[in-house]
């Protein structure tokens, strides 16, 4: 039995890309704002370390680098950008991280706003490359949709 030849990947027109990105974008904003609600960070809001949007930022950072693993994803460029630019793009926030930092500044939290910025960063680049190099390895193992290569 002979396998069908691999569909050709296409770009996606720009609205669509855009309309696909703008969702993702909502349902990635509404996980994070969810997420923020049920595990909220009193400690934040009285100079602590804001564990919350730290961990929602490495996670979506791993996230995102494990994207490329899928092989829907790779098959479907829609799909990338709906996950990686639309959804994930909007759970992570380098805004909130931003101000965060400030406002720890501005109660004279310098040791723990430097923390912040400092291991949060430190954290989602080593999970990423932890994460970047799994993929890798997995997606050598897909030739296609059909399953790992034997």
């Amino acid at each position: 039995m002979t396998r069908a030849a691999p569909r050709a990947v296409h770009p996606a027109p720009l609205a669509v890309a855009v309309v696909v990105v703008a969702l993702g974008g909502a349902v990635g904003s509404a996980l994070r704002w969810g997420l923020a609600e049920a595990v909220p960070d009193p400690a934040a809001a009285a100079g602590g370390f804001p564990w919350t949007t730290a961990a929602t930022n490495v996670v979506g950072s791993v996230l995102l680098a494990l994207l490329p693993a899928a092989p829907a994803v790779r098959a479907r460029p829609l799909l990338a950008l709906a996950l990686g630019t639309g959804v994930l793009g909007g759970f992570t926030t380098l805004s909130l991280a931003a101000e965060q930092a400030r406002a720890l500044l501005a109660a004279g939290a310098v040791a723990t706003a430097l923390a912040y910025v400092v291991l949060t960063a430190a954290v989602a680049l080593a999970a990423v490359v932890l994460a970047d190099r799994w993929a890798a390895r997995r997606a050598d193992g897909w030739t296609d949709r059909a399953g790992p290569t034997r």
